[in-house]
């Protein structure tokens, strides 16, 4: 018989003191921590190359992935080269705060990194100079919440990880804590 592998989960508190040490910071409020993350994924080529005005696939699996209705942002001004009108839609966009970020960034990291294929970790250039972390993903089919059959034309999410960091090692060790795998380190 093989041994399931358990995943241990840290909690925001545990984290905190751990880069507590790791940092050398005195006061508890000092201590970088996860704000906010972002969902967002763009329906450009639902309204734009299929002539399909309906792009509620899209919204459907945002809304399965995070637990959210996300917001759909629209162009504020036309550009003729790209077919786009002021007012069509362009993307749809969820902000996860509190819990329920924990529990995405939990989901995300223990159960939809493995099932990525040929994963061998994320890259250290996805942080942004200011502690926070970009990831894209070219198809959403690897969350376990999208029913496969029923997806009709695969589209990518981006995923923004927001810290209260203020460089980007300290984003990178905030993550690495939280179990982040990461291939390479930060210099």
């Amino acid at each position: 018989m093989s041994k399931k592998q358990e995943v241990q989960t840290l909690s925001p508190k545990e984290i905190a003191k751990k880069l507590k040490q790791e940092l050398g910071v005195k006061n508890d409020l000092a201590v970088p921590r996860v704000e906010k993350i972002k969902v967002h994924a763009g329906i450009g080529t639902y309204t734009i190359k299929a002539n399909n005005k309906d792009f509620t696939p899209v919204v459907n699996n945002i809304m399965a992935i995070t637990g959210q209705k996300p917001i759909t942002s629209k162009a504020r001004k036309a550009i003729s080269n790209f077919k786009l009108r002021a007012g069509m839609p362009v993307g749809v966009s969820v902000t996860l705060r509190r819990k329920r970020m924990y529990d995405f960034l939990n989901k995300f990291i223990n159960i939809v990194m493995p099932r990525i294929r040929d994963f061998r970790g994320v890259s250290v250039k996805g942080f942004d100079g200011k502690g926070n972390y970009n990831i894209g993903l070219k198809d959403c089919n690897v969350f376990p919440e999208i029913n496969i059959e029923n997806v009709d034309k695969p589209h990518g999410i981006g995923i923004s990880i927001i810290t209260s960091a203020k460089n980007n090692r300290e984003g990178y060790v905030l993550l690495k804590a939280m179990g982040f795998p990461f291939k390479d380190e930060i210099k």
